[in-house]
């Protein structure tokens, strides 16, 4: 029997006909998974034929083809998405298990059944699971076809005239052209790819659920999120009734975009006013708390970082954070110890921004600074004083991008006073009547501003 698959290592690429716990080549555990062969069609002569129907065609004779956006029926993940469902593309979301990623999928494709043909393929729970689910959730989903099956040349023959397909999930399906069992990286990978083709050539729009590790990433291989137009992170913590829904990765709309979402028990529905939903009523009372305007695609959003210090009780003290990088943690308590002479060596330091938010990009670097100098000294901070900028391992504070729409969201959200980088306070000046602006340089400055806040 002709071998239809093979084992290629990750790391080096060596491919072997069976499986190894090591490979022969770059001397690694378990990096070889199992690929499928594709048959070589044999060529008379050895001469490989051409059509010549593929030529490379000038810039400028290129016609730009405009997408078909239809709506989701939900506008907050119409934004996300760039503006709507895009034709023909793949959405790929991924999350912690009971985050709501099955609940906000049954209620778009209720809502596209309406007026579109829509398969919900369900590979992990039965058909009366999903109807049970919409009755739950009170909805008409009369039209929307249901599927319970895991085989991927089952599915792909059940498919015929739908214009939106749903996978749930994509670790659950296999495909017989591999051998391994469904979840493995040779399945995901085969199966990731041949839904590509599947979308491309027929035009059908898919929106795979994806399971993630416990470090919160998308479980598999890469190459699951490099074949997908857009990349979904559902984001939030099971006890706590908002969600976030945050793009990573959009071929089709700005990336790094955030839609927040409220559980109920009717279903999953977008929060149009998000304003206090990063904020604590009783800031400004207690010690360790600031904000900052986190930037995040088209919005910005003012967050609350909460810090909290204590003596620590072993040799090596304590670092842990909750929505912010550990290493940017880490970083900055180095540059607070280096430059202002705070000494956190014998503190153990535990941080979170509030709401469940991860805060990423670098303007969030002072405020994480005020909010530790503020837990450092047991001053707390004004209630309606923000802080935002980039911090150095030199101390100096960098000025960072979209600084005027930060300062126009302090405005609207009532604050007073804002602590910018001297670099971006040039640009912000046509806010000075409506809000204090107080530029730094260091973030020394800075930290004098939090211990003396008399004197400001």
């Amino acid at each position: 029997m002709k071998q239809t698959s093979q084992f290629v290592c990750n790391e080096c690429g060596y491919a072997s006909p069976k499986w190894l716990g090591r490979c022969p080549s770059c001397l690694k555990f378990n990096t070889l998974v199992e690929e499928a062969i594709a048959p070589v069609q044999p060529v008379k002569n050895a001469v490989r034929a051409f059509s010549g129907k593929s030529k490379a065609v000038p810039l400028s004779r290129v016609r730009y083809q405009k997408f078909e956006r239809t709506s989701s029926g939900i506008p907050e993940f119409d934004c996300v998405l760039g503006g709507g469902i895009v034709k023909g593309s793949l959405v790929l979301i991924g999350g912690d298990p009971g985050v709501g990623k099955s609940t906000i999928l049954t209620q778009i494709s209720a809502h596209l059944a309406k007026e579109h043909k829509v398969l919900y393929v369900s590979a992990e729970e039965s058909c009366s699971q999903v109807k049970m689910r919409c009755e739950r959730l009170g909805l008409d989903g009369e039209d929307m076809l249901l599927l319970n099956e895991t085989n991927l040349e089952e599915i792909e023959s059940s498919i015929s005239d739908e214009e939106y397909v749903i996978i749930d999930s994509v670790q659950a399906i296999y495909t017989d052209a591999l051998s391994s069992s469904a979840g493995s990286v040779g399945q995901v990978r085969e199966c990731a790819t041949h839904l590509m083709r599947i979308a491309k050539s027929r035009g059908i729009t898919f929106f795979i659920i994806g399971h993630v590790t416990k470090e919160g990433t998308l479980a598999g291989p890469k190459v699951l999120e490099h074949v997908m137009d857009t990349v979904l992170y559902f984001e939030g913590e099971n006890s706590d009734s908002f969600r976030m829904i945050r793009s990573v990765k959009n071929r089709f709309g700005s990336v790094q975009e955030v839609g927040v979402f409220e559980m109920t028990e009717t279903g999953i529905f977008g929060v149009k006013d998000y304003s206090g939903i990063f904020l604590s009523d009783t800031r400004g009372i207690a010690a360790g708390s600031s904000v900052t305007p986190s930037e995040s695609g088209n919005r910005c959003m003012t967050v609350e970082i909460q810090t909290l210090i204590s003596k620590t009780a072993f040799g090596q003290p304590r670092r842990m954070s909750l929505g912010i990088d550990y290493n940017k943690l880490v970083v900055l308590i180095a540059v607070l110890e280096k430059r202002c002479g705070l000494q956190f060596f014998s503190q153990d330091v535990y941080m979170n921004a509030m709401g469940g938010i991860k805060l990423n990009e670098p303007s969030v670097d002072l405020a994480i600074c005020a909010a530790l100098a503020s837990a450092y000294y047991d001053v707390s901070i004004d209630k309606y004083t923000a802080f935002f900028g980039e911090v150095g391992l030199t101390g100096e504070v960098r000025g960072v991008a979209y600084a005027d729409k930060r300062v126009n969201e302090c405005v609207k959200m009532g604050f007073r006073r804002v602590v910018l980088p001297d670099k971006n306070a040039k640009l912000c000046e046509k806010y000075k009547d409506k809000i204090e602006l107080i530029p730094v340089s260091y973030v020394s400055q800075m930290v004098k501003l939090v211990k003396n806040p008399e004197k400001t």
